[in-house]
């Protein structure tokens, strides 16, 4: 029998969200009471990962401390000033090159997803 492949979640969380005309970041808007961002590390935390970590950058400081808030043990990383999807999960592979499992990709602001 064969052993379980290891997973790891990638939480996408660092786009601006300009369509909304809101100056709360996207991922920080509340659904049922809580940020759009808290249901999707509910989701990732549910599958029982080896890691997950969330990709930041639009208003950096303020989505970084609420995901710290809603799930301490999560890694935090960077994208830099070049936009897109595609970067973005550039930006996690850097805590992932140790890593030998499945990786899954979920954007924070597609919460309640089973």
């Amino acid at each position: 029998m064969t052993s379980p492949t290891e997973l790891a979640v990638v939480v996408l969380a660092a786009g601006q969200g300009t369509r909304m005309r809101s100056r709360t970041p996207k991922v920080l808007h509340p659904v049922g009471g809580r940020p759009l961002v808290g249901h999707v590390l509910d989701t990732a935390a549910s599958l029982d990962p080896a890691r997950i970590v969330v990709v930041v950058r639009h208003e950096r400081e303020r989505v970084a401390e609420t995901v710290t808030e809603l799930a301490p043990g999560v890694v935090v990383v960077d994208q830099d000033e070049v936009p897109g999807t595609g970067r973005a999960v550039e930006a996690a592979l850097g805590e992932l090159d140790d890593f030998d499992g499945d990786v899954l990709v979920l954007s924070a602001d597609v919460p309640l997803l089973e």
